[in-house]
C-alpha cells in the first residue's frame, strides 16, 4: 500500500528497551557486528516522529540480538518486546512469490507465457506476463490509490469487507494502464492479487493452504499465519496504530481488520523471528530451486542512484558499506516493516514500528538495516536525522545482554 508522506506528530511514550544476546561462536560473516545502540537510537528516532513502538531482531550465525522499544499496546501500556507478531503487509507478496516460483519449477506455470494463460477472466491486455506481475511491470492501476485516497474513511470503508480477487482486479482495469507491459517498474498491489487468483486457478487451492502447506510447515514458521478473512491476531501480538490525515486527531487501533483489500499482496501474519528465518531460507535455495531462485533474485534498479532494486517479488537495497541485502518492506495499516537478510542468508533483520501514514517513521525504521547489517548508528551519522524528531528520550530500562 502507497502512503503519503505527511507532517511529524512528536511521541511522549515512555521509552522501554530489552535486547538478548545468544552467542555460540564467531559471526559467519565477514560484516561488521550489528550496532545494538544504532539500532535502538533509530527505534527512539521513529518513536519521536509518532510510531508508538518499534522491533527489531537480527540473527547472525548463532547469535540473535532482540530490541524493543515503546509500546505493543498504548491503551493497555503494554510493553512492546521483539517476540511480537504483527501484519506485514506487503512482505506477503514475498510469500506469494515463492509460492508461484514452485509452480514454475513444477512445469505448471511458464514465467513468460501472457498470465491470461492462467487466469479465469482475462485481463485487458493479453501482453502482460507472468514475469511482467512479478516484477511490478504490468502496467496495472494500483487499485489503493482510490480506496485508501482518505486514508481512514477508507479503511473504515474495508476493515470488515470481503473481496473476491475478482472484485479487486476489476477496480483496477476500470482506470488506463499507468505503462506497456514491460515497459517501466510501476508498484501496484493488483499485480499480487492477480497471482493470488493465478494460482488458485492453476492449483484448485486455496492461497491460506498454498502458504501452510509449501512454507509454513516445512520451514517451522509457528508464528506464521494467513488467515483472511478473520480479523483478529492471536497469541502475542503488537496492535498497530495508523494515523490519519489530519495529523491533530488521535492515532486509530487498526488491529482488526479482514485485510481482504489486499490478500495475496498483504494479508500474512507473520514476526520477525519466523521473518528472519524465511528470507534466510530464500536466499539459501531451501524453497525455490536454483533455476528460479536466480530468476528471483535477478535485481533491475528502481531509484535513480541505483541502490534500490528489484527482481520477482524481492527487493535488493545496497548499503553504506557495499552490502546488498534481500528481502521486502510492508506497509499495511497500523504497521510498517523492514524484512532483510544478506545474500548467503548468515545475517538477517526485521524491524517493525507499529504505525502506518506516516512518511517520516517508515523513512527513519529504514536505519535500522544500517545499523544492523554495517554496525554503524545511522541516526549520530545524519545529525539532521538526529535533530528532525525535536524530542530527547532518556531510557527507563538500560539494554540488558544475556548470555546462554
Amino acid at each position: 500500500m502507497r502512503i503519503k508522506n505527511a507532517g511529524v506528530v512528536l511521541a511522549g511514550t515512555v521509552v522501554m528497551a530489552a535486547v538478548a544476546v545468544t552467542p555460540a561462536g564467531a559471526a559467519t560473516t565477514s560484516l561488521p557486528s550489528p550496532s545494538v545502540t544504532g539500532v535502538l537510537a533509530v527505534q527512539k528516532q521513529a518513536m519521536a516522529n509518532g510510531a508508538p513502538g518499534a522491533l527489531t531482531r537480527i540473527d547472525s550465525g548463532a547469535s540473535s540480538y532482540r530490541i524493543a522499544v515503546g509500546k505493543a499496546d498504548t491503551a493497555a501500556d503494554t510493553a512492546m518486546d521483539a517476540d511480537r507478531r504483527f501484519r506485514v503487509g506487503s512482505v506477503s507478496k514475498t510469500f506469494t512469490t515463492v509460492v508461484l516460483l514452485q509452480l514454475v519449477a513444477e512445469g505448471r506455470v511458464d514465467l513468460d507465457a501472457p498470465a491470461n494463460d492462467y487466469l479465469p477472466k482475462p485481463l485487458p491486455d493479453d501482453r502482460i506476463t507472468v514475469r511482467h506481475l512479478l516484477s511490478h511491470r504490468s502496467g496495472l492501476w494500483d487499485y489503493t490509490n482510490d480506496m485508501f485516497y482518505h486514508t481512514v474513511p477508507g479503511f473504515e470503508a474495508v476493515r470488515n469487507k470481503v473481496f473476491t480477487f475478482q472484485e479487486l482486479i476489476d477496480l483496477s482495469t476500470a482506470h488506463q494502464p499507468t505503462n506497456q507491459p514491460g515497459a517501466a517498474y510501476s508498484y501496484s498491489n493488483t499485480n499480487f492479487v492477480v497471482l493470488g487468483q493465478l494460482i488458485e486457478h492453476v492449483t484448485g487451492v486455496p492461497m491460506a493452504t498454498q502458504y501452510e502447506q509449501r512454507i509454513f510447515q516445512p520451514l517451522g514458521l509457528k508464528n506464521t499465519s494467513y488467515v483472511h478473512p478473520q480479523t483478529t491476531i492471536t497469541g502475542s501480538y503488537a496492535r498497530g496504530y495508523v494515523r490519519d490525515d489530519d495529523t491533530t486527531l488521535p492515532l486509530v487501533d487498526s488491529t482488526e481488520q479482514t485485510v481482504s483489500w489486499a490478500q495475496s499482496a498483504g494479508a500474512v501474519i507473520s514476526n520477525s523471528a519466523d521473518l528472519n528465518r524465511f528470507f534466510a531460507a530464500i536466499v539459501s535455495g531451501k524453497l525455490v530451486p536454483q533455476p528460479q531462485l536466480r530468476e528471483m533474485m535477478s535485481m533491475v534498479p528502481v531509484n535513480a542512484d541505483g541502490t534500490q532494486s528489484y527482481g520477482l517479488g524481492l527487493r535488493g537495497r545496497k548499503l553504506s558499506c557495499g552490502v546488498t541485502v534481500y528481502g521486502h518492506t510492508g506497509t499495511v495499516q497500523g504497521y510498517y516493516t523492514y524484512a532483510f537478510t544478506t545474500a548467503d542468508g548468515k545475517r538477517s533483520m526485521t524491524s517493525m514500528a507499529n504505525t502506518s501514514n506516516n512518511g517520516t517513521v517508515n523513512t527513519v525504521l529504514a536505519g535500522t538495516l544500517e545499523a544492523a547489517f554495517c554496525g554503524v548508528d545511522p541516526v549520530k551519522k545524519n545529525s539532521k536525522v538526529a535533530r528532525s524528531g525535536g524530542e530527547t528520550f532518556t531510557e527507563d530500562i538500560a539494554p540488558q545482554v544475556v548470555r546462554h
